[in-house]
Parts: C-alpha cells; structure tokens; sequence
C-alpha cells in the first residue's frame, strides 16, 4: 500500500479499516436475529421509519433506490405482517403516511440493542483506562466526517444522531 495515497497515516486508515469491520460485524449479526421475519429491504424500510418518523411511499422509494411499485410491496408486505400502519396523511390526503407498529417499534428496538449491547461488550473488555478515549475519538471522527451516519437499516448502529 502506497503510504502517500493515504498521507503519512497508513497505520492509522488500517486501524480505523479495522474498527469498522469489528462495527459492520456487528451490525450483520443483529440483522441475523430478525432475518426470518423480514427481509434486508423490509429491515431498511422500519429503521427509516423509526429514526425519522412517518414516511410517505415516495420517501421510502427514493431511500431504496426502487421504482415505486416496489416501495409500495414491500411496505404492503410490512402491513399485513403487522410491523407497520398505513393511513391517510391528515395534512394532503393524497400520500399515504407509514408508521411504525408497536410490533415494528419492538422489531427495530431488538435489532438496536443487540448492536448496544454489542458494543457495551466489547468496550467492556477494553482497558478502563481506553474508554473514554475511544468515546472521544471515535466522536472527532464522526465530527470530521460531517456527523452525518448512515440509516440504512442493515448497518445504522442507530445512534439517531
């Protein structure tokens, strides 16, 4: 690896390279507990919904990347499971506004914690001394790159901001 692609820091990127990995393992680890009641692109649907509140089908549609014929069965299919409500917006009554279930809200909230959890572990296992260290770092590095997570269900840790 070229040391001047990546500044004077080499070690540095692999370290942080290295973090995330131990982050997205556990992202794909909480998104295994709830893979036999819905899909990757259901999951994105109810975390959207739960980090920035009731959506409408172009929203999801444009979140997904998907035409919306497909929003709408994916979301339909998150309906008749009983993970989310649809009803008129009270504001247009042209859009249709999703909400989350109790049933979703509880889906979601399992998914999060066991990314919490996850992470409490394995800070638990550092030195006393690192925490607040790590806590601090790891928040100038989400500062420097413009505070700006990512909601995609399958790998928010859902810090909600």
């Amino acid at each position: 690896m070229e040391s001047s692609r990546f500044g004077e820091r080499p070690a540095q990127v692999e370290a942080v390279l290295k973090a995330a990995d131990v982050l997205l393992r556990v992202a794909a680890r909480s998104v295994v507990e709830v893979e036999d009641r819905v899909t990757s692109p259901q999951l994105r649907v109810l975390v959207l919904v739960a980090l920035r509140g009731p959506q409408n089908l172009g929203a999801v549609a444009r979140e997904l990347g998907v035409h919306a014929s497909n929003a709408t069965r994916t979301c339909d299919r998150l309906v008749s499971a009983g993970l989310l409500s649809r009803r008129e917006d009270l504001v247009d009554r042209r859009y249709v506004q999703l909400d989350l279930t109790e049933a979703g809200r509880a889906l979601v909230g399992t998914v999060l914690d066991h990314r919490r959890r996850a992470i409490a572990d394995v800070l638990e296992r550092m030195p006393a001394a690192s925490r607040n260290d790590v806590a601090e770092a790891m928040d100038s590095f989400a500062a420097a790159a413009g505070g700006e997570g990512i909601e995609d269900g399958r790998f928010t840790l859902g810090s909600g901001g």
